[in-house]
């Protein structure tokens, strides 16, 4: 097989447009969404966002620091990681923010499951024993299972399943890095992927669900289908433009490449960044469903349930693009921060449990200058039928997207 080069990877940044722009243009009953601008004060600075018709985005609390993936609790309550170590909790109208805990690697991603509340850290899921409106006893931490840790990408993103099994997705450590979801590699080596955890042996273990993904902040399941979907990084070495950041389906034991191959935005190719032998070949990689514009640092992703929000939108998925570091032409810093990808909520279309095309939902957050004063990470769809997210940079805050009546 003839390896491609750097040259080549630019060349065909030139050649693609990305963002879904080649899907196809609408599904059946679902027209393109129309938007108006509203302005939202924020720290005392009024900002222009651009929303749906129907909808105002409104912000809550800036009450947080580093605040990063949401969940619900058993009694609505919002429940949210952070990088600074708090973990965070917000009764319903989500506007007074409880600390709940201080505790260190990183806790990025909660949820509840019976009358625990499951804490992923870089190192490790640990539950906590836990019930609404009660102060939490950090005292008794039960280790439920252990995770590859190290540097870069550092999250580690917790899930229930559709089945009650719990997922975790966590990304290699850099653009090259040679890691892989399985039994050969080192256990700190076995990253990339999306595991599920294994309950029916003592002590509880890892197994491998869906590998070679860079760094997969944001899965969900399709709420039809019940089909596993994330959010994929890409590598920054190969320019602004390539590859395109993925959205991708998720099944058991697929395999999606990273970091031996690279999707161009019209089909694979081998990276040589990475050397050693692939785990699998080419012809076994899943392709993205759609993708997005390269350098957006797609985060949280989350489906639209029934009867929630606007009925055209139900069983489309929601993503939070946070926007990467990266400027053109070369995808490093040192270029106009103004060309940097606006960060914004988008939504994944679908029709008939396919993924179609990508359409903006919640734009603003970046000025002409390129200064972001949001940066989108977390988002789900509460039991109010609301969209709500957090933002970690910029303004460390949590926002509500919700229906006028």
């Amino acid at each position: 097989m003839a390896i491609p080069n750097r040259q080549i990877f630019t060349t065909l940044a030139l050649l693609f447009v990305f963002a879904g722009a080649s899907q196809p243009a609408a599904r059946a009953g679902t027209g393109a969404l129309e938007y108006y601008s509203h302005s939202l004060r924020v720290d005392g600075i009024e900002r222009q966002v651009t929303v749906p018709e129907g909808y105002r985005l409104e912000l809550l609390s800036s009450d947080f620091r580093g605040p990063r993936l949401l969940s619900f609790g058993p009694a609505n309550e919002l429940l949210i990681g952070s990088k600074s170590g708090l973990i965070y909790r917000l009764a319903p109208p989500y506007t007074e923010v409880e600390v709940l805990a201080r505790v260190g690697g990183y806790p990025h991603s909660l949820l509840v499951r019976a009358d625990e509340l499951l804490v992923a850290r870089t190192d490790g899921v640990y539950a906590i024993g836990y019930a609404p409106e009660k102060p939490l006893d950090t005292s008794r931490v039960r280790t439920v299972a252990r995770l590859p840790a190290g540097s870069g990408h550092n999250t580690r993103s917790l899930a229930l399943g559709p089945d009650g099994r719990v997922f975790v997705s966590l990304g290699i450590a850099g653009n090259c890095s040679e890691q892989y979801l399985g039994a050969e590699y080192e256990f700190d080596n076995r990253r990339g992927g999306v595991m599920v955890l294994n309950e029916t042996v003592s002590p509880p273990v890892w197994e491998a669900f869906a590998s070679g993904l860079r760094n997969p902040v944001g899965f969900d399941w399709h709420p039809s289908t019940g089909v596993m979907y994330a959010s994929n990084n890409g590598p920054d070495h190969l320019g602004y433009d390539v590859p395109p950041e993925y959205f991708s389906k998720l099944t058991s034991g697929s395999y999606h490449g990273m970091p031996w191959f690279q999707y161009d935005g019209e089909r694979m190719r081998r990276d040589p960044c990475a050397s050693r032998e692939p785990p699998l070949p080419m012809e076994q990689v899943s392709l993205p469903v759609v993708t997005f514009p390269a350098r957006n640092a797609p985060m949280g992703v989350g489906f639209v349930p029934i009867g929630a929000m606007d009925s055209s939108l139900e069983g489309d998925a929601l993503v939070a693009l946070r926007g990467s570091w990266g400027t053109a032409p070369s995808g490093s810093t040192s270029g106009d921060p103004a060309t940097r990808r606006e960060p914004k909520i988008v939504v994944v279309r679908f029709a008939s449990g396919t993924a179609t095309r990508v359409d903006d939902l919640v734009t603003g957050f970046q000025v002409a200058n390129g200064k972001r004063w949001a940066r989108p990470v977390g988002i789900k769809v509460g039991p109010d039928g609301s969209v709500y997210f957090t933002s970690d940079e910029g303004i460390n805050a949590l926002f509500r997207l919700v229906r006028l009546k």
